[in-house]
């Protein structure tokens, strides 16, 4: 039994590992955050470049969507900025480009910058291309069906977040209440039984002492 035990944890440790890795992988994508900003508001973007090879990440491209306008950019070392502009100077590329060893399997790295969102409500789609050491790109432009999507902000005036944690709030209000209800309740439905409890012992050394003295 303890050999059958033995030989079943050799296989079944090693394939739920390998289910776990797989899915830290799948899910291992170039995003951009916020997810959801202000029209017309000066946003602090941040683009997360993570490795999903084993060999290291040596550049990264990001296309600024229409209507947005790229300002600055944050330093960060052993990285290089270069920009790619239209012919009214408005910036249309930015790109990353490591000068030491670049981002290394089992490694993210993250690039903050700022940019001013559309005035209008809609969205904003960002695709990157990421370069990898041995030639191979990788390009993040598909829709949120695809293997490799693109991220996609949504511009607009509404704050689901804020609606979220006030639902949420709401939510643990109305529970605590419940569980207070819950507990009145049950503490109310016990003190008959504890009574009776406690009548059945008086009882009981009463009959006790009653034989005792009969004696």
């Amino acid at each position: 039994m303890k050999k059958f035990i033995k030989n079943l944890t050799k296989i079944t440790l090693p394939t739920i590992a390998g289910l776990f890795l797989f899915a830290g992988i799948a899910s291992a994508h170039v995003t951009v955050k916020p997810n959801v900003s202000a029209p017309g508001a000066w946003e602090t973007y941040t683009i997360k470049i993570p490795v999903e090879k084993e060999i290291p990440t040596t550049k990264v491209t990001l296309k600024i969507p229409n209507g947005v306008e790229f300002q600055e950019y944050q330093p960060v070392p052993e990285w290089k900025v270069t920009t790619k502009k239209d012919t009214s100077g408005k910036v249309t590329m930015v790109t990353w480009e490591a000068t030491g060893d670049g981002i290394q399997p089992g490694q993210f790295q993250q690039f903050n910058f700022v940019a001013k969102n559309p005035d209008k409500e809609g969205s904003a789609a960002w695709d990157a291309y990421q370069y990898y050491k041995d030639g191979s790109i990788v390009e993040w432009t598909g829709d949120e069906k695809s293997d490799t999507p693109h991220s996609i902000t949504s511009i607009t005036t509404a704050q689901p977040n804020e609606s979220a944690a006030t639902a949420n709030n709401h939510h643990a209000d109305n529970k605590v209440k419940e569980d207070t209800s819950k507990t009145e309740s049950e503490e109310s439905n016990s003190t008959p039984i504890i009574l009776s409890i406690v009548a059945l012992v008086i009882a009981v050394v009463a009959l006790i002492a009653s034989l005792r003295k009969k004696k």
